[in-house]
C-alpha cells in the first residue's frame, strides 16, 4: 500500500510543476502588454488551447491519482469492510480521553477510531514521531465521527486535535498512543528513537 509521505512527496512535485504552468500564463499575459510596440493580439484559440490543456492536466491529476490514495478503497467499500477492532475516544474540556491506552493496533487489520465530542468541534489526527500526518478526520459534537483505518508497517504514532478550537487546542496530544505491531516492515518515520 501506498505511503502518505510518499504521495505527499510526489503531489507536492507534480503541484509545484502545475501552479508554474498556470502561473505562466499570467507572466505571458504581463510580457505581452508591456512589450513595447505594436501588440499582437493572441488568437482565442491559442489562449483556449492552453486554458484547456491546464484543465484537462488539473483534473486528470485527481483522476490518476484518487486510487493510490490509501483511505479511498476503504471509503468506497465501507459497508462491505469488517472492522478487526474499534477504539472509543471522547473529547471534553480540551481533553482527550482514550478507553484504551495505547491502542494496540494489529498490522494490516482494520480498526475503527471511534470519536465523540460533548462539547466543541475538534479533529482527530494520528501522527508520525516526525510530525508527518498519518491521517486525520473532524470530530462534531452530538454526532458520530469515525475513521477506519488499516496499518501496514510497525510505529508508535501519536494523537492531536486538528481542529482549532480555542489557544487550549494546541496541547491536545497524547503521545504513544497508537502502538502498531505484526508488521514486516518498520515505518522508519514513526518508531520511537531509543534513549
Amino acid at each position: 500500500m501506498t505511503d502518505s509521505v510518499d504521495i505527499l512527496t510526489t503531489l507536492k512535485l507534480v503541484y509545484t510543476i502545475y501552479a508554474w504552468v498556470a502561473i505562466s500564463l499570467i507572466g505571458w499575459y504581463a510580457y505581452r502588454i508591456t512589450k513595447e510596440g505594436p501588440v499582437n493580439i493572441v488568437k482565442p484559440a491559442v489562449f483556449w488551447t492552453y486554458v484547456a490543456t491546464l484543465v484537462v492536466l488539473g483534473t486528470g491529476l485527481h483522476f490518476f491519482t484518487y486510487n493510490v490514495l490509501p483511505w479511498v478503497p476503504t471509503d468506497l467499500d465501507r459497508s462491505n469492510i469488517k472492522a478487526e477492532k474499534t477504539f472509543k475516544i471522547t473529547y471534553k474540556d480540551h481533553v482527550i480521553t482514550l478507553e484504551e491506552n495505547p491502542m494496540q493496533v494489529p498490522c494490516g487489520k482494520m480498526v475503527v477510531f471511534d470519536a465523540y465530542s460533548e462539547d466543541l468541534t475538534y479533529g482527530f489526527g494520528i501522527f508520525r514521531q516526525n510530525d508527518t500526518m498519518v491521517t486525520q478526520m473532524q470530530v462534531v459534537p452530538d454526532n458520530g465521527n469515525d475513521l477506519m483505518w488499516e496499518f501496514h508497517k510497525n510505529g508508535t504514532y501519536y494523537i492531536r486535535s486538528t481542529e482549532y478550537s480555542g489557544p487550549k487546542g494546541a496541547r491536545m496530544i497524547i503521545e504513544d498512543a497508537v502502538i502498531v505491531t505484526g508488521c514486516q516492515e518498520d515505518d522508519i518515520h514513526s518508531m520511537k528513537q531509543e534513549g
